[in-house]
């Protein structure tokens, strides 16, 4: 049996109570809310002792609704989960992930503004990584932070997280400045620096091989786009195309992958 601290966090009353009893509630009541779910974990890593040996995760109170997961699922699927794991990941929105040659595509779809901030962030966090031509796939896309992973991870994560933070909270740099900048969304006007911590998980295992990762398929798990099951033969098309480009570093499964993309978003 795997130890594990799974986090579920909370915002008010009305989402406390919503919360699944087999997660540790995490308290964010009227703090930060620019930070969205960052400032609840990184408070949580400033001042705990963590067991390195354990698996931890910090889950939003959405978990269920966009999963269709509960706490006994997720103990039940790090039981069957190798003690050499970094990462267990249980993400969802399968297609928003096929659909994108990576996940700050798929976040910058609709919002200009964001794309330049994630081009410079990602030059930051992932020294000569072009985001141009990265390509993530579903073996290491994650939506929402829904993944545990053991302090090793966490640590590094956090270490990425903080020049994010620290270039933010100071908000001199041009790049700070803008990451405060605010896009649409549907919980209302959010910080594009929010969408960039959520898409650092993914970054890390496109571009560092070394983590020993397990994802819950996501196939299995709810879409994001409405009338995306209509194509989910395409979907997995789309993903399997990506997955050979990485491994082969072949460029015709991406010129297949772009005019595929191109037919399914009409």
């Amino acid at each position: 049996m795997q130890k594990a601290f799974i986090h579920q966090i909370f915002y008010s009353e009305e989402t406390r109570r919503a919360l699944d009893s087999g997660f540790i509630p995490l308290d964010n009541v009227n703090q930060r809310p620019d930070w969205c779910e960052y400032w609840p974990i990184r408070n949580f890593i400033v001042n705990h002792e963590m067991d390195d040996d354990a698996f931890y995760g910090f889950l939003s109170p959405k978990f269920k609704a966009k999963t269709g997961l509960t706490a006994g699922d997720v103990h039940q699927f790090l039981a069957c989960t190798d003690a050499a794991t970094d990462i267990v990941a249980f993400s969802p929105f399968y297609d928003a992930g096929a659909l994108f040659a990576n996940i700050f595509r798929q976040g910058a779809q609709g919002h200009d503004d964001a794309w330049p901030v994630f081009v410079e962030s990602v030059g930051l966090l992932a020294p000569g990584s072009n985001l141009e031509t990265l390509v993530m796939d579903s073996r290491n896309t994650i939506f929402c932070n829904y993944f545990l992973a053991k302090p090793r991870f966490w640590r590094h994560w956090f270490r990425k997280a903080e020049i994010i933070f620290d270039l933010a909270e100071q908000n001199i740099h041009p790049l700070g400045q803008r990451l405060n900048d605010c896009i649409d969304h549907t919980s209302g006007a959010t910080p594009i620096k929010a969408f960039v911590i959520e898409r650092l998980v993914s970054l890390l295992l496109a571009t560092e091989s070394h983590w020993q990762t397990r994802f819950l398929n996501p196939m299995s798990l709810p879409l994001h786009y409405p009338g995306a099951g209509r194509i989910s033969e395409e979907l997995v098309t789309l993903d399997a195309l990506k997955i050979a480009a990485a491994a082969t570093g072949r460029p015709e499964y991406l010129t297949v992958f772009a005019s595929l993309q191109r037919r399914v978003a009409k």
